[in-house]
């Protein structure tokens, strides 16, 4: 846990005395993330993405496709997420998800980077890039696409939440 510093002038740091470990986050504060390598640069990245959008289109789900990389501590934490009990039930019912490796395009040496334009996406500048997509193929997050290059300090709650609501989506729309 953090340690709150004390001021620079506080008489105790001249007399070296030690300060009690003081809580700087909420009550909900981050776990240790899991970390997974879940991107592969030999695999056929636009094959699994068309499977992932044939498998939800019949079965009524979303499609997650996180472009990231395995040197990216972000995106090891959110594929690691994942691969947790909670998220895995979530994913189970809710979704399709696609790891694809694009490798380092903040020094223009990206790959698959087509797949972002295939969907009309922003830019990837960062990873990971996390598109979720409706069953018809549309992208429905992208004003947050790109908010996932903090993954790794997010807390687990507010990841799951975040796709537990477009989850939920899913079944008010088959229900309809």
């Amino acid at each position: 846990m953090p340690t709150q510093t004390p001021p620079a002038q506080s008489s105790s740091v001249k007399n070296n005395q030690s300060y009690p470990l003081q809580p700087m986050m909420q009550a909900d504060s981050r776990a240790e993330n899991p970390e997974v390598k879940a991107y592969d640069k030999n695999a056929n990245a636009q094959t699994q993405v068309q499977r992932a959008l044939d498998r939800a289109k019949l079965n009524g789900k979303y499609v997650i496709i996180a472009m990231g990389a395995n040197w990216c501590h972000d995106s090891l934490a959110f594929a690691g997420w994942f691969e947790t009990p909670r998220f895995k039930r979530l994913r189970d019912e809710k979704f399709e998800i696609v790891y694809v490796d694009v490798g380092t395009p903040q020094s223009d040496e990206g790959r698959n980077l087509d797949i972002v334009k295939r969907f009309k996406g922003k830019s990837v500048k960062n990873t990971p890039y996390v598109m979720i997509i409706s069953p018809q193929g549309t992208l429905l997050n992208k004003k947050s696409a790109r908010d996932w290059r903090n993954a790794a300090s997010r807390s687990e709650a507010d990841i799951y939440n975040y796709f537990l609501a477009f989850g939920n989506e899913t079944r008010h729309r088959q229900q309809k």
